[in-house]
């Protein structure tokens, strides 16, 4: 599969139209169904290679534009997500210099 490629299950008599928020390959038992002694294996089954990692961060990002940005009456929602995960980020990148001003009661 070269890049910009449908993915290679895809097949279009069969699923219609590409949606580029789902998974075409074989299904598989959600993580939620797992038990804990099934984790090991269900782990074992996922595909980690860097363009399946990358292709799974695309359908998360095509299933959030088209569940909170694109609808026809979008609310503000992806506004104060996007603002929250900005926040996230930078206190994470800046927790270095954020820790030497904390106040300590005995010094």
């Amino acid at each position: 599969m070269a890049f910009g490629d449908y993915p290679a299950e895809y097949n279009p008599k069969i699923h219609g139209p590409y949606d580029p928020a789902r998974y075409y390959g074989k299904a598989d038992v959600p993580l939620a169904q797992t038990k804990i002694g099934e984790v090991g294996a269900w782990i074992s089954r996922r595909n980690k290679t860097p363009s399946a990692i990358a292709g799974a961060m695309s359908r998360a990002w095509w299933r959030w534009q088209h569940k909170y940005v694109q609808p026809k009456r979008a609310g503000i929602a992806p506004f104060f997500q996007l603002t929250a995960a900005c926040m996230i980020f930078f206190y994470t990148i800046n927790y270095g210099k954020i820790r030497h001003h904390r106040n300590y009661k005995y010094h």
